[in-house]
């Protein structure tokens, strides 16, 4: 069953919908025996799916072995996560790709520290990623900074020197030799063309640029969503458009993002500020608005259940919310223990206003950083209680702080969700409920469950947390788009009785 590899049932159907995604979030948690072949691979494969039919469902590579099922030797289920060392190539080529969009990589600098990561070497890195994308990571890279840079000369009207710093190039020489190889002109003649077919590029502090999505998208869902949880003077939720303060490292500035749904895209706005993290900033919004979905393929397996079928159809494209800082989201979660969302958020603008830093923006309603780790770290727990948290929820969100400074916990995407959720429960204060809520939006776990989220429970007709899930296990490997669904739709009318359980975040 995808999300617990320790489960020895398997939900076949939720496991082959996983299958036919190849998400490689699922590596390693379950594993498909092919009856027709004899041979057992990780969902990643990548050869052709097998029909449903011929499909055994396995949570170790172990049972697929003792059920006569042979290894697949082009996919080697020997080195799914959690089995071996060295980690899937799909996992290594994803976090490589958003390491590059993060800026962490630079001509190859921080390579050496990702191959360390999976117990590699530098070279059979390379040749992971070669084989999987088809190209050398410097090649990755590059087509990337390329690609950004045609976008910034084509829709802003940024110097080409700073274009050439904000999509990753470290010298404006170097920008012109890679694109004029690239694209056989130089920078310049790109945006002359941009000029003549009349695009309007005005200079001015701010730029915009779109990030596009796959249709349908639920914009008035996602932005009714965030506004409930809006961070007082850290963000600002309007009916149209989401805005917000952004430090990222040493640089600082605002962001303000529009729905134009002709181009089926969004339009960031952000200052010339955030240019040399550019890469970064979009990645984060990515997340934020969960822009990589698969509208069609989530709706298609959650129609086929008639509790989630109403409301699959009444709102289409339904996006799960990610986090643009996974400090802040998962000390949002904290402060979510056991209240209302409304007294969760009014605590949450406390904390903004006491550990962040002030930044001037055009907005009256933005006038504060969201607080660092390093900063919430080095107080006390009087200092967090004193903003109407219990002392020990304070010694929690100390205790998360100082996991993130020492770098002991990142709720990075690229990371496994599952590993996420053991490091948060090893932490003071921090339960299951928490954990998965955080994982849902930090870490982007489609398959996130909170079972003990009242709100869930409710809406499910009071049922207890194990009955919730129960009912979630059809929902496989959606669950976190289930979630959504039964937040914004009670399901059921008929009520049964209820255990004790938390409010959610």
């Amino acid at each position: 069953m995808p999300g617990e590899a320790n489960n020895k049932q398997i939900d076949g159907q939720a496991a082959y919908e996983a299958l036919t995604s190849r998400d490689p979030r699922f590596d390693g948690v379950f594993y498909v025996g092919v009856t027709s072949t004899g041979v057992y691979c990780r969902p990643i494969c990548p050869v052709r799916t097998p029909q449903r039919k011929n499909c055994r469902f396995f949570a170790s590579a172990e049972a697929a072995e003792k059920a006569s099922f042979r290894p697949c030797l082009r996919c080697r289920p020997e080195l799914a996560p959690g089995h071996a060392p060295v980690d899937q190539a799909h996992r290594i080529a994803h976090l490589i790709t958003r390491r590059i969009e993060e800026g962490l990589i630079d001509d190859g600098a921080g390579l050496e520290e990702i191959a360390a990561h999976f117990q590699l070497s530098s070279r059979q890195l390379r040749r992971i990623v070669q084989k999987e994308l088809g190209v050398s990571p410097i090649e990755l890279m590059l087509t990337r900074r390329l690609l950004l840079a045609k976008q910034l000369l084509t829709e802003t009207k940024l110097p080409v020197i700073q274009v050439a710093f904000a999509s990753g190039f470290s010298s404006l020489r170097r920008f012109n030799d890679a694109f004029q190889r690239q694209y056989r002109m130089p920078p310049t003649r790109l945006r002359q063309r941009a000029a003549e077919r009349g695009a309007k590029l005005l200079a001015t502090d701010t730029s915009t640029l779109q990030l596009s999505y796959r249709p349908p998208y639920d914009w008035s869902g996602m932005l009714k969503f965030l506004a409930g949880r809006m961070i007082r003077d850290v963000e600002l939720v309007t009916d149209e458009s989401y805005a917000r303060t952004v430090r990222l490292g040493k640089y600082t500035g605002w962001i303000r993002v529009t729905h134009v749904p002709e181009k089926r895209s969004l339009t960031v706005e952000f200052t010339h500020t955030l240019s040399p993290v550019l890469p970064a900033l979009l990645s984060r919004l990515r997340n934020l608005f969960d822009l990589a979905a698969r509208p069609d393929l989530i709706a298609a397996h959650l129609m086929k259940d008639s509790l989630l079928r109403k409301s699959v159809a009444k709102n289409p494209g339904l996006r799960v919310p990610g986090a643009f800082d996974g400090f802040e989201m998962a000390v949002r979660a904290i402060l979510g223990q056991q209240v209302t969302v409304k007294a969760a958020t009014t605590i949450a603008g406390r904390v903004a206003a006491t550990f962040g830093e002030k930044i001037e923006t055009p907005f009256l309603e933005l006038t504060r950083l969201s607080p660092v780790a390093s900063r919430v770290a080095r107080a006390r727990v009087g200092d967090v209680a004193k903003l109407g948290v219990p002392g020990a929820r304070a010694a929690s969100i100390i205790a998360l702080a100082r996991a993130f400074e020492s770098g002991a916990l990142k709720l990075d995407t690229g990371s496994s969700p599952e590993a996420d959720v053991k490091k948060l429960v090893e932490l003071p204060g921090i339960g299951p409920w928490t954990a998965h809520y955080i994982a849902m939006r930090a870490s982007r776990w489609p398959d996130a469950f909170p079972t003990g989220d009242i709100g869930v429970r409710n809406n499910l007709g009071r049922v207890s947390s194990k009955q919730a899930d129960e009912m979630s296990q059809a929902w496989r490997p959606w669950r976190s788009y289930a979630v959504m669904h039964i937040w914004n739709n009670p399901l059921r009318t008929k009520t049964v009785p209820v255990d004790e359980g938390k409010k959610r975040t």
